[in-house]
């Protein structure tokens, strides 16, 4: 290394270079500084949306872990990350590239993939660096935390850039691994997205400067300009293949074979309403197993409850009432898609948002679409379709609209759409989350994470002065974000 430098100064030397940089020689010509933004959005798709996560199942009492205590389960969580900003990094890097060739969909993409990372990150604590979450780059490493209500105005707006940005007179987009560079397939995914948001807000109609009832409105009855989800075939949803680094996240896992069980609270509303989705989710129990009762018997199937104390759950696995997880989610590389959101929830929302006049469609026509449409995912036949939607517990009743269209909600979300199956049980109270013995918040589901340990250390003026803001200075689980409040 030393003879390298002595080279070097020698020919600056020789050449009379007085201004000689020793920065010239630190760049490789055989190394590209540039990526393609196709590149850049593959890795993007890929970084945001594997999401496919045990741990939400467990705090939305979908399943519960039984070879040791899990605080999502038993409600003792405290901390989480800002590993979200790290993808934002590769959305700049992304823009960046866009605007390097010209080519404006990449950008609105991502727009749309920077609102749904700051969505969650706001979901997840309340309020969050959003205005200067990428000042980095100018050299601002501490950045202000937005009020929850400015964050969410903000990715709306951003939302509806993204939107109108896509043109189909662009050039063709390399690299999406979502939807081959379907165009109108990422309009109908932004704008679904969209309203899922607006949902979100349903506690502040009427109280918020952002006109949510209006903006729903505008969106479902201009579909020209707003096109949404019109099938599973438009699921934001990530694919799974046999190839190695694309396989199902919980492909050959053991835990998934022996750890994690049903629980009851998920089971019961599809054993005790002959739900047939069950039986593509759940695998028959081992007393059900001895007795040999056939899959296709809903008494054959049985949940623990994730709610009871570490022992007490044991002795009711070891009573053999518990039901595992379909076998296919370990042994298929390709089980199913990873759904970020799915035209089902879609109409969920839809049959809400009628429920509360905000539309004028039919609510139980939505509503029935969502069931259909969740139970086609699964290939239920529709002869067991309509035999569900006509029975007692599925069939619409107005009265108790939004207990129902959330209970249907809540069904559809095993293993997808992240966090959303707690996220929205939290907004409505829909369906009831147990806490028992076992769990480690008093009798509260908590409704937030506490922010990051780092950021006491690297930006504790702006963290404190948004605790003081939201919660009188104290990050605290049971804190109550502007959302809810």
């Amino acid at each position: 290394m030393k003879k390298l430098h002595y080279c070097i100064l020698v020919i600056c030397a020789l050449l009379n270079f007085n201004s000689c940089d020793f920065d010239d020689y630190q760049d490789d010509p055989n190394r590209t500084t540039q990526a393609t933004p196709g590149l850049v959005l593959t890795n993007l798709i890929v970084n945001s949306f594997n999401i496919v996560d045990a741990a939400p199942m467990l705090a939305s009492r979908m399943l519960v872990y039984t070879d040791g205590l899990d605080l999502n389960q038993y409600y003792g969580w405290t901390r989480s990350g800002f590993e979200p900003y790290d993808q934002l990094r590769q959305v700049f890097k992304l823009i960046e590239e866009a605007e390097r060739v010209d080519q404006a969909n990449y950008i609105a993409i991502a727009k749309f993939i920077k609102a749904y990372h700051i969505y969650n990150l706001t979901m997840t604590f309340g309020d969050v660096p959003y205005s200067e979450a990428l000042s980095g780059f100018d050299n601002n490493y501490l950045p202000v935390y937005d009020e929850q209500e400015a964050i969410f105005d903000g990715i709306l707006q951003e939302l509806e850039a993204a939107n109108n940005q896509l043109s189909f007179s662009e050039p063709e987009l390399t690299g999406d691994v979502l939807f081959n560079g379907d165009i109108l397939k990422w309009k109908k995914a932004i704008n679904s997205f969209r309203l899922r948001i607006l949902m979100t807000l349903s506690e502040k109609s009427g109280s918020s400067t952002i006109n949510i009832e209006e903006q729903f409105a505008t969106m479902v009855s201009n579909a020209s300009n707003y096109p949404i989800m019109e099938s599973n075939t438009d699921n934001l949803a990530l694919e799974y293949f046999d190839v190695a680094g694309s396989r199902y996240p919980y492909f050959e896992n053991q835990n998934l074979t022996g750890a994690y069980l049903m629980e009851q609270t998920y089971v019961n509303f599809m054993k005790d309403n002959e739900d047939p989705r069950l039986l593509a989710i759940g695998s028959i129990s081992a007393n059900a197993q001895a007795e040999g009762l056939s899959d296709n018997d809903f008494n054959a199937y049985g949940g623990l409850d994730g709610s009871a104390s570490f022992d007490e759950l044991n002795a009711q696995r070891a009573s053999g009432i518990g039901s595992l997880v379909n076998l296919r989610y370990s042994v298929d590389p390709s089980a199913e898609t990873g759904v970020v959101m799915s035209y089902a929830e879609l109409q969920f929302i839809l049959a809400e948002a009628a429920a509360l006049g905000w539309i004028s469609g039919n609510a139980e026509t939505y509503y029935t679409q969502g069931i259909s449409a969740n139970m086609e995912f699964y290939n239920v036949e529709q002869p067991l379709i309509d035999n569900y939607i006509s029975g007692e517990f599925a069939a619409y009743n107005a009265a108790n609209a939004i207990e129902q269209i959330n209970t249907q909600k809540y069904l559809t979300y095993f293993f997808t759409s992240g966090w959303e199956s707690y996220f929205n049980q939290r907004r409505t109270g829909f369906p009831n989350f147990s806490v028992g013995e076992g769990t480690l918040n008093g009798d509260l589901v908590p409704v937030r994470w506490l922010y990051p340990e780092a950021e006491s250390n690297v930006n504790q003026s702006n963290l404190e002065e948004a605790l003081q803001r939201q919660y009188g200075g104290e990050d605290n689980i049971n804190g109550v974000m502007w959302l809810l409040n």
